[in-house]
């Protein structure tokens, strides 16, 4: 698979804060995604695929750009520059990038570009560290929900997934 590279959306505001399970609301949330194929007319051949709990959002290819992607691109070693389901994502593979427009999204708290602790805190100035929210599944999925919003998704054609995923 070609080269391909991180792309960041915020999917959260001050007026629309994303709020969590623990009653906590997070705002200026930013998303690191990557999308391999094509979105088609009818946008409905998105898949998106949920990554492991130690995983990101570079489900496939290789990305030597890593290291300089986004805040918290500091926590990209060498390893991380090819994909961890390349295996399974591409022309003719089980995610045929022929057919289906794939979306892998880092999870909320993650350290790959999502906020998550490491992140700073809008109101401080500061990284959250220890003061990030407590983070549930529901909340990952209302982020990963935000950002098909943002993409104009409203259908998945599948939703897939390893360990945590």
């Amino acid at each position: 698979m070609e080269c391909v590279e991180s792309k960041f959306i915020q999917i959260s505001s001050t007026e629309d804060p994303l709020r969590l399970a623990s009653g906590a609301c997070l705002r200026d949330v930013t998303v690191a995604y990557e999308t391999y194929g094509e979105l088609n007319h009818a946008k409905d051949n998105a898949i998106l695929v949920f990554h492991a709990l130690s995983g990101s959002q570079h489900a496939a290819g290789t990305n030597a750009t890593l290291a300089a992607a986004g805040p918290d691109g500091r926590f990209w070693t060498s390893e991380c520059h090819s994909g961890w389901w390349s295996d399974f994502i591409g022309k003719g593979k089980a995610l045929d990038t022929d057919r289906f427009y794939v979306i892998c999204a880092n999870f909320l708290g993650g350290c790959y570009g999502t906020t998550g602790p490491s992140s700073l805190n809008p109101e401080s100035g500061l990284p959250y560290a220890s003061g990030f929210p407590s983070i549930a599944i529901r909340d990952i999925v209302d982020s990963q929900a935000r950002l098909l919003d943002a993409l104009g998704i409203q259908c998945l054609h599948a939703v897939v997934g390893g360990s945590m995923g």
